[in-house]
């Protein structure tokens, strides 16, 4: 029997290694005590082989077999990009 592999939904939050993302995920938690819906988040390190993912990108994450020390998610697909602005600085003279 096969096990089902598990899928989150992040946004990502670091592009700076190559292949590599990291990616946080939010999931409201009901707090024992009072009965509140508290916003958790944690983050996952995730295999981005084309390095397609920019900051800010909400992806979906698929869990897979180690593919090093802390990364054990790949990336799925890019479900919502976001827009890349490109700064122009004026240089007075």
């Amino acid at each position: 029997m096969l096990k089902k592999r598990r899928e989150f939904v992040g946004q990502v939050i670091r592009n700076s290694t190559k292949k590599t993302v990291v990616v946080s995920v939010e999931r409201l938690v009901q707090e024992p005590r009072f009965k509140k819906y508290v916003r958790r988040s944690t983050t996952f390190m995730a295999h981005d082989e084309k390095s397609q993912c920019n900051i800010g990108d909400r992806v979906k994450l698929i869990e897979t077999r180690p593919l090093s020390a802390k990364k054990r998610w790949v990336v799925l697909e890019i479900l919502k990009r976001t827009e890349v602005s490109s700064f122009e600085f004026q240089v007075s003279s």
